[in-house]
């Protein structure tokens, strides 16, 4: 299956967080979406990898992505090593995409900066020839694929975007599927250990941040990407 964009997550949620408005808008627009979680989030305080892998598919189906894997790296201490690289390559040769989304470029949490350096270096390690990858059970070579853009959303951190997508309509969806991670999020109900993202205001600061951002370009909602190489335009007309 070719994809129109591969989003890369640290752990699963991340991608929804950081850009599942983005997701659900291009999917509307008719685009092709799959999504890789590199870890289980198995060192997470709340719930366990087992119900983060349900969690992962119900958010997966709600914002209609296409497909979802889970690489199962080492939560917390996976490397940016030519033995991870070579996984993400397999990936990135299998779908194809033209654009990659990965996680912000530097965060409070250890695995979301390492996680985007080691998707960008992949998806231009992926475009090399004499890299010769497989995937299991398949006797075929793949061929080299590198993707058109890299874009790492924002998380964590309020970092300046590079650029602004409006998103406006798709906020709903994007925290519908937020909260089918019942046990990272906040649930007044819940008797698990608190954690900066299980309560109510970080909920909350989903949407607020997507106002502010939406603020910026005179919309009702945005969010915000980074990029490490410029951006294009065919006009100065593509620019809102």
């Amino acid at each position: 299956m070719k994809l129109d964009i591969l989003a890369f997550g640290a752990h699963p949620d991340d991608i929804e967080l950081g850009a599942g408005a983005t997701i659900a808008k291009e999917i509307s627009l008719g685009k092709k979406v799959g999504a890789v979680d590199l870890t289980r989030g198995e060192l997470g305080t709340r719930g366990s990898a087992e119900l983060r892998d349900k969690e992962a598919a119900a958010a997966a189906e709600i914002l209609g992505i296409s497909v979802r894997e889970n690489l199962e790296f080492a939560d917390g201490f996976f490397i940016n090593d030519k033995e991870h690289q070579l996984a993400v390559i397999k990936m990135i040769r299998k779908y194809r995409p033209e654009i990659v989304l990965c996680n912000a470029i530097e965060d409070r949490h250890i695995d979301h900066g390492k996680g985007s350096k080691l998707v960008s270096d992949a998806c231009f390690l992926s475009g090399l020839v004499k890299i010769d990858t497989k995937l299991e059970g398949d006797d075929q070579w793949q061929e080299p694929w590198r993707p058109k853009q890299v874009y790492h959303y924002i998380q964590w951190k309020n970092l300046e975007p590079d650029f602004i997508v409006d998103v406006s309509g798709f906020i709903e969806k994007k925290n519908e599927a937020i909260l089918a991670y019942s046990s990272q999020f906040y649930d007044p109900k819940s008797d698990e250990p608190e954690t900066p993202i299980s309560n109510k205001n970080f909920i909350d600061s989903v949407t607020y941040r997507a106002r502010d951002l939406g603020r910026y370009i005179n919309v009702d909602h945005a969010e915000g990407f980074n990029v490490e190489r410029y951006t294009a335009v065919n006009s100065l007309s593509d620019l809102i």
